[in-house]
Formats: structure tokens, sequence, C-alpha cells
């Protein structure tokens, strides 16, 4: 899966991951859609975003979700 939407630049919000290059992160985009934005609000409200950008911050967010996590054992 590639991500050609996303950038990661040390120079731009600290670099998390942004929208092409923008200052707004994935997580900004998340958090939109998780209070119940649907895209046409987030588009309508950041009109230099395409549908595609909030498609990929998406599959992003939900490809971190699947990372393992292993603890490691007791004692």
């Amino acid at each position: 899966m590639t991500f050609d939407r996303l950038t990661f630049d040390p120079n731009i919000m600290g670099g998390r991951a942004c929208i092409r290059g923008m200052r707004i992160t994935v997580a900004q985009v998340v958090n939109l859609v998780a209070n119940g934005m649907t895209t046409a609000e987030i588009i309508r409200d950041y009109p230099y975003l395409e549908e595609e950008d909030v498609r990929q911050a998406l599959r992003y967010a939900a490809q971190l979700a699947e990372e393992e996590v292993h603890p490691l054992p007791a004692g």
C-alpha cells in the first residue's frame, strides 16, 4: 500500500505525517472524521484537500492501528 499523498518533513509540523506537504496532519483529518465530519464536509471546510487525501489519511491510520504489540514476559 502506498501513501503518495502523505509527507514526512521535519520542517513541517515537526515531521508528523502531513497531507501533501501542507500544514494539515493525518491526525487532524482522522480527528475530523472521528468527530462525525463526512469527507464532503471536510473538503468544504478545507478546500485545498481532496477526497483521496482523506482516504489515504484514514488508510494510514488504519495501518498504524494494525501494529502488533508484544508485551515483555513478567518477572
